[in-house]
């Protein structure tokens, strides 16, 4: 999910839904998709380079205190999104699937039953090796989950354990099993460039990944984020160059694998798009609940985002008092055009022009500068019907998006 800048929050206050309504700087003929994101805070150990709110959990874990407090924070929601379909549902963390097989059927029937789901819609959680039990997964899939993304990162067990992951290579494997068994949508996050990772043993990783004939794959490099353990006591990464041999391996592996690469880390067989993230990227809208979860809601004059009390007890306690929502602020006209191309442009083969004006209601010709330096630079492939980044602009992603901030 995309970041709120704690630069420009504010306390949210107390506001009722005719707020969101009065005439503001935008124009927007249509609403956006809507997703629903629910934020599980809880994992087993907190991974040194995880900067996600995520929290350990010692002991018995208050999953119906929670529970209650998600269905709480839910129907406070409700008047922002009053007759708007949910397209799709993604329950992340932490891990998820620390959920009882009780504890996820009564949160997809609380979801349920205060909103509206469209026929179809994807319902995705995020599970980890090392909390697979194979009747619970098949509770989860009688709950309604259709699709499992699942955190393997590695089948190493030496680089798991630098990762700090609970699980080894074996479990891995034995999770994808399991989840074959009952659910035939999953992704597979898979990292690279890992703590003394040479090329073979991420060719090793992408193979076995590959074995599995995963419907979708997430690729991603590891990163070291600040304020996270990694970034405080740096381990020894593959140098550029090594990086940049994996990444160019990996992407003329899956495509001869006739995986799709549609977006910076994402890989899909035809058919299997990740519709939660896609609408993400597309400037789509996404209510966010649970601690620490941020929603960015559009109304026809503004596009508003909020973000959850993050740690555990401070949310369930607000959100029982008809308060969980700690800070919001209304996207502002000159920051718009930043905001849809952060996402939009991770898609590799880009956008229909018209979806920047349908997305955020102002004319395209608000970013033309910045779309003619792109371009001027061949970062950027701009006609009539689309804007897609060329392979340098891909490259460059972020000197590209940069393009876009507001002077």
């Amino acid at each position: 999910m995309i970041p709120i800048r704690p630069d420009v929050l504010q306390a949210a206050p107390r506001r009722t839904v005719d707020h969101y309504l009065k005439p503001g700087i935008l124009n927007l003929q249509a609403l956006p998709p809507l997703s629903l994101y629910v934020h599980f805070p809880w994992c087993v150990r907190k991974c040194p380079y995880c900067d996600f709110n995520s929290h350990e959990a010692g002991g018995d874990l208050p999953e119906q205190a929670y529970l209650d407090a998600v269905r709480a924070d839910l129907e406070q929601s409700l008047p922002l999104v009053w007759g708007r379909k949910i397209i799709s549902v993604f329950i992340g963390g932490g891990t998820p699937s620390l959920m009882s097989a009780q504890g996820l059927d009564r949160l997809m029937s609380d979801i349920r039953s205060l909103l509206p789901l469209e026929a179809g819609a994807e319902i995705t959680l995020e599970a980890n090796p090392g909390t697979f039990e194979s009747d619970k997964f098949r509770s989860y899939a009688d709950s309604g989950i259709n699709r499992l993304s699942i955190g393997i990162q590695s089948f190493n067990s030496r680089q798991l354990k630098a990762l700090g992951r609970i699980h080894d290579g074996d479990e891995a494997r034995r999770a994808i099993e399991i989840a074959q068994a009952s659910f035939d949508n999953f992704n597979l996050d898979l990292m690279y460039a890992l703590p003394g990772q040479t090329l073979d043993e991420a060719e090793a990783d992408l193979e076995a990944a590959l074995s599995f004939a995963p419907p979708h794959l997430s690729l991603y490099h590891l990163t070291l984020e600040p304020n996270t353990v990694f970034s405080k006591y740096p381990p020894e990464l593959p140098d550029d160059d090594a990086s940049a041999t994996m990444q160019q391996m990996i992407s003329q592996r899956i495509h001869a694998a006739g995986y799709e690469h549609y977006e910076v880390s994402a890989c899909a067989r035809p058919g299997r798009r990740a519709r939660h993230n896609l609408n993400y990227w597309e400037f789509g809208d996404y209510l966010g609940i649970g601690a620490g979860a941020h929603s960015k809601l559009s109304f026809p004059h503004r596009v508003v985002r909020q973000a959850r009390y993050k740690q555990p007890g401070s949310y369930m306690q607000q959100a029982m008092a008809g308060n969980a929502v700690h800070e919001e602020h209304e996207i502002a006209r000159d920051e718009m055009g930043f905001e849809f191309m952060l996402n939009a442009l991770r898609l590799t083969g880009g956008f229909p022009s018209r979806l920047f004006m349908e997305r955020t209601g102002l004319p395209l010709q608000l970013i033309e500068p910045a779309l003619q330096q792109a371009e001027s630079l061949g970062l950027l492939s701009v006609d009539h019907a689309s804007i897609r980044p060329t392979e340098l602009g891909q490259r460059f992603l972020n000197d590209l998006q940069q393009l876009f901030l507001p002077d």
